[in-house]
C-alpha cells in the first residue's frame, strides 16, 4: 500500500501577533497614512478656507458694496473664494500630513526590525526559528527613535535654526514615546510579549517566557 506524500513544509511566517497592534507592515503603513492624510485634509480646508476668506475682505475693504444686491454678490463671491482656497489648501496639507506620517511610519518599522535582528543575532536564533524575539523588540524605543529622526528631517528640509529644531525633537521624542507607550498597551492587551516588559516579569516576580510556554504546554 502506497504511502501518502508527505505535505511540503510551510516556510515559517511571523504571526499576525507579532507586528504592532496585530497588523502587518503592508497594511499598516496605508492604513496610517490615509488617516494623516484625512487629517491634514480636514484641518487644511478649515485653515485654507478662513484665510483666504480674510485675505478676501482685505483686498475688497475699499470697495464694499453699497446696495443689497452687491451684498449679495460680495457674499457669493467670497464663500466661493474661501472654498476653493479651502480646497487647494486642504489638498497640500493632505498630501504633506501623508508624506510626514509615511517617513515616520517606515522609520519606526525600520528601527524595529534592525532591533530585532541584533537581538537574533544576540540570541543565537535563526530569523525564522522564533517571531517571539522580533515581535518583542518592537516597543517605544523604536517609537521614540523614529519620533526623533522624522522631526530631525523635518526640520532639515525647512532648514529650521537650531534652536527651533532642538524644540521641534523634543516634541517629536516626546510624541515618539507617548505613541509607543500607546501601542505598547494595546499589544499587551491583545497578548503580545514585549521585550522590556518581560524582562520586568523575569527579574522582579520571577516569570519568564520558559515558564509561560511550560504552563501552555501543561495545559493542552
Amino acid at each position: 500500500m502506497a504511502s501518502e506524500p508527505e505535505e511540503a513544509p510551510v516556510a515559517a511566517q511571523v504571526p499576525f501577533s507579532s507586528h504592532r497592534l496585530s497588523t502587518p507592515f503592508p497594511l499598516r503603513l496605508p492604513a496610517f497614512v490615509s488617516l494623516g492624510a484625512f487629517a491634514g485634509g480636514i484641518l487644511g480646508l478649515i485653515h485654507g478656507a478662513n484665510e483666504t476668506g480674510m485675505r478676501f475682505r482685505a483686498e475688497n475693504a475699499h470697495r464694499l458694496p453699497k446696495t443689497q444686491t452687491g451684498w449679495y454678490l460680495y457674499h457669493k463671491s467670497k464663500n466661493y473664494v474661501a472654498m476653493l482656497g479651502g480646497i487647494k489648501e486642504g489638498m497640500r496639507m493632505a498630501g504633506r500630513q501623508a508624506f510626514w506620517v509615511a517617513v515616520f511610519v517606515g522609520s519606526e518599522e525600520s528601527v524595529d526590525r534592525a532591533r530585532g535582528a541584533a537581538s537574533r543575532i544576540w540570541s543565537g536564533v535563526r530569523e525564522n526559528d522564533d517571531g517571539e524575539i522580533e515581535g518583542a523588540s518592537k516597543d517605544f524605543v523604536s517609537t521614540l527613535f523614529a519620533g526623533l529622526g522624522t522631526a530631525g528631517l523635518f526640520s532639515l528640509w525647512n532648514r529650521f535654526p537650531v534652536p527651533t529644531a532642538a524644540r521641534l525633537a523634543k516634541m517629536g521624542a516626546k510624541a515618539g514615546l507617548g505613541f509607543g507607550l500607546l501601542q505598547d498597551a494595546v499589544s499587551i492587551m491583545r497578548g503580545r510579549r514585549i521585550g522590556y516588559v518581560e524582562f520586568i516579569k523575569r527579574h522582579t516576580i520571577g516569570v519568564g517566557e520558559k515558564e509561560d510556554r511550560l504552563a501552555a504546554a501543561t495545559a493542552t
